[in-house]
């Protein structure tokens, strides 16, 4: 499968100002299951100097500083991707992590070392919010993946999807109550749902591509669960799946706001105004 991408964030100030420091997260992190096949990429005004970073996380950003003072900034990309099938449920989990997390009175799952590594993707809260909706989730799965699936599929029929056009994140005990929000917010919910059963999960931010959906084709936003012997897992309860050779990711981080497109700032007390253009275009289904 060939598909283009392309992505323009065009930030508008209300008078001149200096632009910061920016971090770039528009770089396609690693899959084995697609190829750049075509990039490019722009910035206007042209930076100063730009360089190719990794952050903490593994991420792959672009570093751009400037100068000259400016009344807006344009990021445009544009790529060709060939995607292979990739089968999401390819994998075999450690039997031992399974049984003891699914046996356990409190539904509590622990990582046999739980290194410092680990620690900024477990739960960091006191209160657990989702008990009673995850123990009736689980009263219908016959194990972990089976939960993993259940859980996926109940957020994206019992959750409405929102348009937001706002950049912020809810709480996800806010997107619980309210049964609704954006692929953002709902996929924090669900990263904070299993963080509260003691799985590690971090959040994703890219593209997903579903020619068969209206809205499908569009920066978007999901998250994944480590499991031993299996990795990490994607799981997009938006569209209530596990995801497949069709998500492109551009940043992975235990803390979503780490994943957003353009991060910077800028000098003076304009105001700013973001407008965000996403196409993605089928240009050979092949095999």
């Amino acid at each position: 499968m060939l598909i283009q991408v392309s992505h323009q964030s065009r930030y508008d100030y209300s008078s001149e100002v200096v632009l910061g420091m920016h971090k770039i997260y528009l770089i396609p992190q690693h899959r084995p299951y697609f190829r750049i096949e075509h990039q490019k990429f722009s910035i206007l005004p042209d930076p100063d100097g730009q360089n190719y970073r990794q952050d903490l996380a593994g991420n792959w950003y672009k570093l751009a500083w400037f100068s000259i003072p400016t009344v807006s900034l344009d990021i445009t990309n544009e790529w060709i991707f060939k995607l292979h099938s990739f089968n999401p449920f390819g994998f075999i989990i450690d039997q031992s992590f399974e049984e003891l997390g699914w046996k356990h009175t409190s539904f509590q799952f622990s990582y046999e070392e739980r290194t410092a590594f680990l620690i900024p993707f477990l739960s960091d809260k006191s209160e657990n919010y989702f008990t009673d909706f995850l123990f009736e989730v689980k009263k219908k799965s016959r194990g972990l993946v089976d939960f993993l699936v259940n859980l996926t599929q109940e957020i994206y029929q019992n959750w409405k999807h929102e348009i937001r056009q706002e950049q912020n994140i809810w709480e996800a005990d806010f997107t619980f109550s309210k049964k609704s929000g954006s692929c953002r917010d709902i996929s924090l919910m669900q990263m904070e749902m299993l963080r509260e059963l003691g799985l590690a999960a971090r959040f994703v931010s890219g593209y997903a591509f579903n020619p068969d959906l209206d809205e499908g084709h569009e920066l978007h936003a999901w998250l994944e669960v480590f499991l031993p012997g299996a990795g990490w897992i994607g799981l997009d309860p938006s569209l209530g799946l596990l995801t497949d050779h069709r998500y492109i990711p551009l940043a992975c981080h235990p803390d979503p706001t780490r994943t957003l497109p353009v991060q910077g700032s800028y000098g003076g007390q304009a105001h700013s105004d973001l407008k965000t253009f996403v196409d993605m275009k089928l240009l050979n289904k092949g095999k």
